[in-house]
Protein backbone atom coordinates (compact mmCIF):
# COMPACT_ATOMS: atom_id res chain seq x y z
CA UNK A 1 0.00 0.00 0.00
CA UNK A 2 2.80 2.26 0.92
CA UNK A 3 4.18 1.94 -2.60
CA UNK A 4 0.61 2.78 -3.93
CA UNK A 5 0.50 6.10 -2.29
CA UNK A 6 4.18 7.27 -2.86
CA UNK A 7 3.41 6.77 -6.24
CA UNK A 8 0.39 8.44 -5.87
CA UNK A 9 1.63 11.11 -4.12
CA UNK A 10 3.97 12.20 -6.98
CA UNK A 11 1.92 11.36 -10.16
CA UNK A 12 -1.39 13.65 -9.41
CA UNK A 13 0.76 16.79 -8.93
CA UNK A 14 3.28 15.75 -11.69
CA UNK A 15 0.72 15.16 -14.03
CA UNK A 16 -1.80 18.56 -13.25
CA UNK A 17 0.99 20.62 -12.52
CA UNK A 18 2.31 22.49 -15.17
CA UNK A 19 5.19 24.50 -15.30
CA UNK A 20 7.97 22.37 -13.94
CA UNK A 21 9.84 22.39 -10.35
CA UNK A 22 8.42 25.55 -9.26
CA UNK A 23 4.94 25.18 -10.23
CA UNK A 24 4.57 21.41 -8.37
CA UNK A 25 6.23 21.55 -5.19
CA UNK A 26 3.56 23.57 -3.74
CA UNK A 27 0.88 20.19 -5.06
CA UNK A 28 3.91 17.74 -3.84
CA UNK A 29 3.93 19.84 -0.32
CA UNK A 30 -0.16 18.81 -0.18
CA UNK A 31 1.03 15.02 -0.75
CA UNK A 32 3.67 14.35 1.17
CA UNK A 33 2.93 16.87 4.25
CA UNK A 34 -0.90 17.53 4.10
CA UNK A 35 -2.02 13.98 3.14
CA UNK A 36 0.45 11.55 3.87
CA UNK A 37 2.28 13.09 7.33
CA UNK A 38 5.57 11.50 5.84
CA UNK A 39 7.21 14.76 6.89
CA UNK A 40 6.73 18.03 8.81
CA UNK A 41 6.72 21.22 6.70
CA UNK A 42 10.25 22.44 8.28
CA UNK A 43 11.42 19.00 7.14
CA UNK A 44 9.73 19.50 3.57
CA UNK A 45 11.36 23.09 3.38
CA UNK A 46 14.76 21.87 4.49
CA UNK A 47 14.54 19.21 1.81
CA UNK A 48 13.65 21.65 -0.59
CA UNK A 49 16.83 24.08 0.42
CA UNK A 50 18.72 20.94 -0.40
CA UNK A 51 17.66 20.06 -3.28
CA UNK A 52 17.89 23.44 -4.86
CA UNK A 53 21.54 23.28 -4.43
CA UNK A 54 22.24 19.69 -6.29
CA UNK A 55 21.92 20.05 -9.95
CA UNK A 56 18.74 18.41 -11.92
CA UNK A 57 15.42 19.11 -11.29
CA UNK A 58 14.26 19.26 -8.44
CA UNK A 59 11.45 17.52 -8.31
CA UNK A 60 13.15 13.98 -9.22
CA UNK A 61 15.15 14.95 -5.87
CA UNK A 62 12.73 15.55 -3.66
CA UNK A 63 10.77 12.68 -4.96
CA UNK A 64 13.99 10.09 -4.67
CA UNK A 65 14.23 11.80 -1.10
CA UNK A 66 11.30 11.17 0.23
CA UNK A 67 10.31 7.97 -1.16
CA UNK A 68 13.81 6.72 0.05
CA UNK A 69 12.82 8.21 3.94
CA UNK A 70 9.19 6.41 3.44
CA UNK A 71 9.96 2.65 1.70
CA UNK A 72 14.51 2.55 1.04
CA UNK A 73 15.42 2.20 -2.27
CA UNK A 74 12.06 0.69 -3.58
CA UNK A 75 10.26 3.58 -2.68
CA UNK A 76 12.70 5.94 -3.80
CA UNK A 77 12.53 4.04 -7.16
CA UNK A 78 8.73 4.02 -7.73
CA UNK A 79 8.84 7.95 -6.44
CA UNK A 80 11.13 8.85 -9.02
CA UNK A 81 9.33 6.76 -11.45
CA UNK A 82 6.30 8.58 -10.54
CA UNK A 83 7.26 11.47 -10.94
CA UNK A 84 8.93 11.21 -14.86
CA UNK A 85 6.06 9.28 -15.92
CA UNK A 86 3.96 11.93 -16.89
CA UNK A 87 6.60 14.04 -18.66
CA UNK A 88 7.50 10.45 -20.70
CA UNK A 89 3.64 9.65 -21.77
CA UNK A 90 3.12 13.15 -22.86
CA UNK A 91 6.48 13.31 -24.80
CA UNK A 92 5.74 9.88 -26.46
CA UNK A 93 1.97 11.35 -27.25
CA UNK A 94 3.19 14.48 -28.63
CA UNK A 95 6.37 12.64 -31.04
CA UNK A 96 3.63 10.28 -32.06
CA UNK A 97 1.59 12.78 -33.30
CA UNK A 98 4.41 14.92 -34.84
CA UNK A 99 5.34 12.27 -36.61
CA UNK A 100 1.73 10.65 -38.31
CA UNK A 101 1.22 14.80 -39.50
CA UNK A 102 5.37 15.23 -40.35
CA UNK A 103 4.35 16.16 -43.60
CA UNK A 104 1.49 18.24 -42.74
CA UNK A 105 2.25 22.09 -43.82
CA UNK A 106 0.88 23.34 -40.36
CA UNK A 107 3.52 20.95 -38.59
CA UNK A 108 6.27 22.45 -40.79
CA UNK A 109 5.31 25.89 -39.97
CA UNK A 110 4.74 25.44 -36.56
CA UNK A 111 8.33 24.09 -36.49
CA UNK A 112 9.65 27.07 -37.72
CA UNK A 113 8.40 28.65 -35.25
CA UNK A 114 9.61 27.10 -32.36
CA UNK A 115 13.09 27.66 -32.49
CA UNK A 116 12.47 31.65 -32.60
CA UNK A 117 10.22 31.11 -29.29
CA UNK A 118 13.43 29.08 -28.25
CA UNK A 119 16.00 31.60 -28.49
CA UNK A 120 13.92 34.44 -26.77
CA UNK A 121 12.99 32.00 -23.84
CA UNK A 122 16.67 30.92 -23.68
CA UNK A 123 17.87 34.82 -23.84
CA UNK A 124 15.62 35.62 -21.25
CA UNK A 125 17.08 33.15 -18.96
CA UNK A 126 20.93 33.99 -19.39
CA UNK A 127 19.52 38.06 -19.09
CA UNK A 128 17.93 36.39 -15.42
CA UNK A 129 20.89 34.58 -14.87
CA UNK A 130 23.55 37.64 -15.57
CA UNK A 131 21.28 40.24 -13.41
CA UNK A 132 21.68 37.70 -10.66
CA UNK A 133 25.05 37.12 -11.39
CA UNK A 134 25.57 40.95 -11.08
CA UNK A 135 23.32 41.51 -8.04
CA UNK A 136 25.18 38.31 -6.12
CA UNK A 137 28.93 39.44 -7.33
CA UNK A 138 29.20 42.63 -8.44
CA UNK A 139 29.37 44.11 -12.32
CA UNK A 140 32.90 43.45 -12.68
CA UNK A 141 33.18 39.76 -11.55
CA UNK A 142 30.45 38.69 -13.49
CA UNK A 143 31.62 40.08 -16.91
CA UNK A 144 34.95 38.39 -15.80
CA UNK A 145 33.39 35.02 -15.78
CA UNK A 146 31.31 35.87 -18.48
CA UNK A 147 34.19 36.68 -20.54
CA UNK A 148 36.11 33.96 -19.68
CA UNK A 149 33.53 31.36 -20.09
CA UNK A 150 32.60 32.44 -23.57
CA UNK A 151 36.70 32.22 -24.26
CA UNK A 152 36.75 29.02 -23.34
CA UNK A 153 33.66 27.60 -24.63
CA UNK A 154 33.83 29.29 -28.52
CA UNK A 155 37.27 29.21 -29.35
CA UNK A 156 39.03 26.87 -26.59
CA UNK A 157 35.89 24.59 -27.32
CA UNK A 158 36.61 23.51 -23.16
CA UNK A 159 33.90 20.90 -22.27
CA UNK A 160 31.15 23.27 -20.52
CA UNK A 161 31.59 21.29 -17.23
CA UNK A 162 34.79 22.23 -17.13
CA UNK A 163 33.73 25.99 -17.29
CA UNK A 164 31.34 25.34 -14.48
CA UNK A 165 33.90 23.98 -12.50
CA UNK A 166 35.94 27.00 -13.63
CA UNK A 167 33.62 29.41 -11.92
CA UNK A 168 32.68 27.51 -8.98
CA UNK A 169 36.67 27.81 -7.76
CA UNK A 170 37.11 31.20 -9.09
CA UNK A 171 33.59 32.06 -7.16
CA UNK A 172 34.63 30.20 -3.90
CA UNK A 173 38.30 31.62 -3.71
CA UNK A 174 37.73 35.00 -4.79
CA UNK A 175 33.57 35.53 -4.11
CA UNK A 176 33.40 33.83 -0.65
Amino acid sequence: MIYTQLFLAFFIPNIVGYGGGPAIIPLIEAEVVGRYGWMSAHEFAEVLGLGNALPSPIATKMAGYVGYEVAGIAGASVAVLATVVPTLLLLLGALGLLYRHRDSPRVKRMSQWVRPVIAVMMAGLVVGFFSEAMAGAGLVHSLLIAAAAAIALLHLKAHPALVVAGALVYGGLLLG
